[in-house]
């Protein structure tokens, strides 16, 4: 039951990251090209679903080999331009990244929206149950918390004031987006998604070439961030420390917290965040660049670079459960690109022929507090013969699709 548990919010904490991430945007007609790279280092449970790791067994393992690390990459091209035959593009890396040559940036292919059967659990019943959040650091949450909204609501669109993070005014946090771009191209992508290594390194130089965008040429000198690797201790109070390693090249960092069925009540869904003030999902499970960061550790979303622990509240512990999955990232350096290069005091006017940009982050997600050590007796039992829940529909996605998955009626 434990593991069948540790699943759902690992599931759960997937669906509120990628359900509260809105899309930022940047359109410039007079840019022709523009790239991200988005490096990520993980450890933890987030290490373990690299690579196609994830799932019972990937997480068994993590519990028995202790602290792993593994990098992520996220590429994205977008061009004003039409592609001259079928959209071709590479990014040719340096040795040491461990991908090859190259590896391609594939223009993805539109599908129509697919519609839900009749008699999905989605279309006939409408989720049961309640978020709870809450948030900031301490033993306890301060009076006010919970704020608790029912599912059925929430599913209905009936989204409540204050759940997502404040919105800041952020215009260096542009985004490369298919709905942007004339041409878009990214990896990792179905047709070809290589894994890096703990060892991978992004230093030297960098090529992109196409046959939609001017060549686009820069050299790094920034890598992967270290490792986080977060721990948990329990306290008298019943609150649980969450430290961690301090990284020096961090611009803030930031929590949040997930559970689900404590006592029993597998309705309920448990959500808590390390931000002073109510402040949930938005561009805080993306990258985030070190301006960006300064406005969000003046405003109190983000802990300030230097901050090594934060204590979740007893109240939090209490009602998620013995599975509180926890989520900590550490945001980091950013490196920009551009041809021409940006001159000094550059006017407003000034318009790039391609532009690139570089982020990092430190991201760890773990379990605080949970006994790791499943490596005999019981535990050994369980991973042989796990528990095969009924087949259920898959999640659709937004807000609807969480609180299905938190009702239990999608997966």
């Amino acid at each position: 039951m434990l593991k069948r548990r540790l699943l759902a919010v690992t599931a759960l904490a997937a669906a509120a990251t990628v359900a509260l991430v809105p899309a930022l945007s940047q359109n410039n007609s007079q840019t022709v090209a523009r790239y991200t790279m988005d490096a990520g280092t993980l450890s933890g449970m987030a290490a373990m679903t690299a690579g196609g790791g994830g799932g019972l067994g990937g997480i068994m393992n993590m519990m028995r080999g202790g602290d792993q690390v593994a990098h992520e990459l996220v590429l994205r091209l977008g061009s004003s331009r039409s592609p001259t035959g079928n959209p071709a593009a590479d990014h040719f890396m340096p040795q040491g990244a461990g991908l090859g040559a190259s590896v391609p940036l594939v223009t993805p292919t539109p599908s129509p929206r697919g519609t839900p059967e009749p008699g999905t659990p989605g279309q006939q019943e409408m989720p049961r149950g309640r978020l709870l959040l809450f948030w900031g650091c301490g033993e306890h949450a301060p009076a006010g918390q919970p704020v608790i909204i029912d599912f059925s609501r929430l599913a209905r669109g009936e989204v409540p004031a204050g759940l997502y993070a404040s919105g800041l005014d952020l215009p260096d946090d542009w985004e490369v987006l298919v709905s942007n771009s004339t041409t878009y191209g990214d990896w990792p992508n179905a047709r070809e998604s290589r894994s890096l290594t703990s060892s991978s390194s992004l230093l030297g130089a960098h090529r992109v070439a196409g046959n939609y965008s001017p060549e686009i040429s820069f050299t790094l000198a920034e890598d992967f961030m270290p490792a986080l690797n977060p721990s948990g201790a329990a306290m008298p109070s019943g609150a649980v420390r969450l430290t961690w390693a301090n990284l020096t090249k961090a611009t803030g960092y930031y929590a949040w917290a997930v559970g689900a069925g404590a006592n029993g009540n597998d309705r309920d869904m448990v959500w808590w965040a390390s931000s002073r003030t109510q402040a949930f999902g938005g561009p805080m499970a993306s990258w985030i660049s070190p301006s960006a960061a300064a406005q969000y550790v003046r405003a109190g979303t983000l802990m300030a670079p230097g901050t090594t622990e934060c204590v979740i509240p007893a109240e939090v512990k209490q009602a998620g459960g013995e599975a509180l999955m926890t989520s900590l990232y550490a945001y980091g350096p950013q490196q920009d690109f551009s041809y021409p290069e940006r001159p000094r005091n550059a006017p407003a006017s000034w318009r790039p022929e391609w532009i690139a940009r570089v982020r990092f982050r430190s991201m760890a997600m773990v379990i605080p507090g949970m006994d790791m050590g499943l490596g005999s007796g019981r535990g050994e039992q369980a991973e042989s013969a796990p528990e095969q829940p009924p087949a259920k529909p898959r999640c659709r996605g937004g807000l609807r699709g969480m609180a299905e998955r938190a009702a239990g009626l999608c997966e």
